[in-house]
């Protein structure tokens, strides 16, 4: 599966014109995130989404009505406190798009985090100055044209990368779009056939993920080719590389203790946002006795994920890559008690 900006860059190559459309406020049940964006061509061609598909068609049409126009404007659509909105939403919700003739042109960040900042329109506008970028060290390519204003925009930016969440921000009397690109790290650790249908899936949901194995005759680009990190060696020497840091989920499923055991505790080390390991209850006593050795404390062991995965019945290793992606996006957006887990001997 292709992503939104992977279509942009092939249709900006390609010559292909194209203009966007950015939820940018979200009130009620309507099943996208502010920075969810549809794509619409010249050549009648959409990417993207900005809700299960009851506004979708109606989005794309005011994308290319906009192009035609060339401007940009805010329209809402649902029903929100007794007005009439431009098309109601079936789930009930309100949302505010913003829709533009062009999609932003960002500079090559190299896979960096970074954010892009647009200044909302007030009605129906012609399209806007340069964007502004900042980058995860708090540079920036652009300005506001005002220094404290750049400074506040730039300090927000910062949390907003560190939480990976798009925005709309007051910066001054502006009210500012703050588009968030910084994918979630995904750490696949083993690169066995459950790996192979994982790494697949979280680059489908626009993660980034990287492969560890000790093993070069499965850590390869045949297997793995829609992962950005592909690392051959032992996950605790490579955890710079990898990306194991506070922010990442790491899933140590090599079923491989001498795999398995450094990269836990290195990533329990860098406190890990998640830590999950495959195998059995019984399994995973026994390892938390090998790693409480290592010097483990009770509170690290705690926060591990064992067996990993949420209850779906999975058995066949594709269900199995289900079952953990599932747990991880459930651990990402909510705090809420887990459902019983999967166990594979």
């Amino acid at each position: 599966m292709t992503t939104i900006r992977e279509t942009a860059e092939r249709w900006t190559a390609e010559a292909i014109g194209f203009g966007r459309a950015t939820v940018i406020r979200v009130v009620g049940p309507a099943a996208f995130e502010v920075g969810s964006a549809l794509l619409a061509a010249d050549d009648g061609r959409i990417a993207g989404s900005v809700s299960p598909g009851c506004i979708d068609g109606a989005v794309a049409e005011a994308v290319l009505a906009a192009r035609h126009g060339n401007y940009r404007e805010v329209v809402r659509y649902g029903v929100s406190e007794g007005r009439a909105a431009d098309l109601e939403m079936s789930c009930g919700g309100v949302i505010d798009v913003l829709i533009e003739p062009a999609a932003p042109v960002v500079p090559d960040q190299r896979g960096r985090p970074h954010a892009v900042s647009t200044i909302l329109p007030e009605g129906r506008e012609a399209p806007p100055r340069a964007r502004v970028t900042i980058d995860v060290d708090g540079m920036m390519s652009g300005t506001l044209g005002d220094a404290v204003l750049d400074a506040e925009l730039a300090a927000t930016a910062r949390v907003a990368m560190q939480e990976s969440g798009s925005r709309v921000i007051a910066v001054g009397p502006l009210a500012v779009l703050l588009e968030v690109d910084a994918p979630v790290r995904l750490v696949i650790v083993g690169a066995g056939e459950i790996s192979v249908h994982l790494a697949r899936l979280a680059h489908d949901i626009g993660y980034h993920v990287a492969v560890v194995d000790a093993r070069s005759a499965f850590a390869t680009q045949e297997r793995f080719p829609f992962v950005e990190e592909l690392l051959v060696g032992w996950a605790d020497e490579l955890a710079d590389q990898a990306g194991i840091d506070t922010g990442a989920f790491v899933v140590a499923i090599a079923h491989d203790p001498k795999q398995d055991d450094p990269a836990i505790l290195a990533a329990l080390a860098r406190r890990a946002r998640y830590v999950g390991v495959l195998g059995s209850r019984r399994t995973h006593t026994t390892r938390l006795a090998r790693l409480e050795a290592e010097g483990a404390t009770a509170a690290d062991l705690a926060r591990i994920h064992a067996p990993i995965g949420l209850n779906l019945g999975a058995r066949s290793a594709s269900e199995l890559a289900v079952a953990i992606l599932a747990e991880v996006v459930m651990e990402r957006r909510t705090a809420a008690p887990r459902p019983a887990l999967i166990s594979v001997r």
